[in-house]
């Protein structure tokens, strides 16, 4: 039986390694758009679109970070004040169309918005979220980053909030991961295949949005940020996505429920509705995340050596995505706990699709499972 817990520990450091070495330093957490000493200089025309839902706690400060651009605010068949307020903080609302067969409802809401704001001609459409609340600049300096590397899209991922215990744990994971998934220096290459983007704050070039057929390309994606960017990068265009210390989510998770039904809404859409990637998944999260500290307890000391090693490795790796979030780096040594939590919501995002019943997003049912 000791051969096979070292042959567990052995496969584990292997995967980190090459995680280590060879998955584009996903893990460093560098680029942050504040750290870009680029000059603004003259910023190019650009038209904000925001789809809302039932957002009347944020829309307005998201509204007035975005001043003095152009706002166009897609009010989504809100039950709330969302556009009274979104209409008071200074933006156009557009009141929602009904949502038609194909489309899921937030692109449905950004293509009504995108109909308005190509009117003023602007040079890039900046899409971004109800709950995101710019930094001063930010845009500015994105459009320089843009305009410099000859971007056609331009996305960061904005800090996320992390106040609550849930939070602390769960977020500066969640971003680890993608970054794993999504590594920004492969994104960067034009010639990898790796393409991802950050819905909150995705900044693309209205001549790029028209070469790959306008929104209607990906009416139908959940996972649209990522979508769009992989249209836009096959389409020859050239992609990059950063970090923002300053741009900010405002949106809270008070719990680990909340939490859950983020990850669960779109994970096994992510798997494409594959059982075998799925169970690949689980694999793979079990070897990397939960292995490690699971050897501590075998009688065979090699084992517990190298389960002691690979979770100090890992740990290594996460504190740059702590530091980043202002967390204690201590925390590190709890991402197998996080991971375990990812597991479970990602199997159960799976169970809702064979059900029939999909994720819930604000009333509507998303990634359902067709009827046979």
């Amino acid at each position: 039986m000791s051969a096979v817990w070292i042959l567990l520990g052995a496969i584990s450091l292997a995967i980190w390694l090459i995680l280590l070495a060879g998955r584009g330093g996903f893990w460093r957490f560098r680029g942050a758009i504040e750290d870009d000493s680029e000059p603004a200089g003259t910023t190019p025309r650009i038209a904000v679109v925001i789809p809302a839902r039932d957002e009347s706690e944020s829309i307005a400060q998201a509204v007035r970070s975005l001043a003095p651009l152009p706002v166009f605010v897609v009010d989504d068949h809100s039950s709330d004040r969302t556009a009274e307020r979104a209409r008071a903080a200074g933006a156009s609302v557009i009141p929602a169309r009904p949502l038609p067969e194909g489309w899921t409802g937030k692109l449905w809401a950004v293509s009504q918005g995108l109909d308005a704001a190509l009117n003023t001609a602007p040079e890039y459409l900046l899409l971004t979220d109800a709950d995101i609340v710019h930094a001063p600049g930010n845009i500015a300096r994105l459009a320089a980053r843009a305009g410099r590397d000859g971007l056609d899209l331009a996305s960061l991922m904005v800090r996320l909030h992390c106040a609550t215990f849930a939070e602390r744990l769960t977020i500066p994971a969640f971003v680890f991961f993608f970054f794993k998934l999504y590594p920004p220096a492969w994104i960067a290459r034009p010639r990898n295949r790796s393409a991802g983007a950050a819905g909150g704050c995705i900044l693309i070039r209205s001549d790029a949005l028209a070469r790959i057929g306008g929104i209607a390309a990906i009416r139908g994606e959940l996972i649209d940020d990522c979508a769009l960017a992989a249209r836009v990068k096959n389409s020859g265009g050239r992609i990059w996505l950063g970090l923002s210390r300053e741009t900010v989510s405002i949106r809270p998770y008070t719990g680990f429920a909340q939490v859950r039904e983020m990850i669960a809404r779109t994970a096994f859409t992510q798997l494409r509705h594959s059982t075998l990637l799925l169970a690949g998944t689980l694999l793979g999260m079990a070897l990397m995340y939960l292995a490690p500290p699971l050897l501590l307890l075998t009688p065979d000391s090699r084992a517990r050596l190298l389960g002691l090693a690979v979770w100090l490795l890992m740990s290594a790796l996460y504190i740059p995505a702590l530091r980043f979030y202002r967390q204690p780096i201590l925390l590190a040594l709890s991402l197998p706990v996080t991971a375990a939590f990812y597991t479970i919501a990602t199997l159960e995002s799976a169970m809702r699709y064979w059900r029939g019943t999909g994720g819930q997003w604000k009333g509507r049912a998303q990634d359902v499972r067709a009827a046979r």
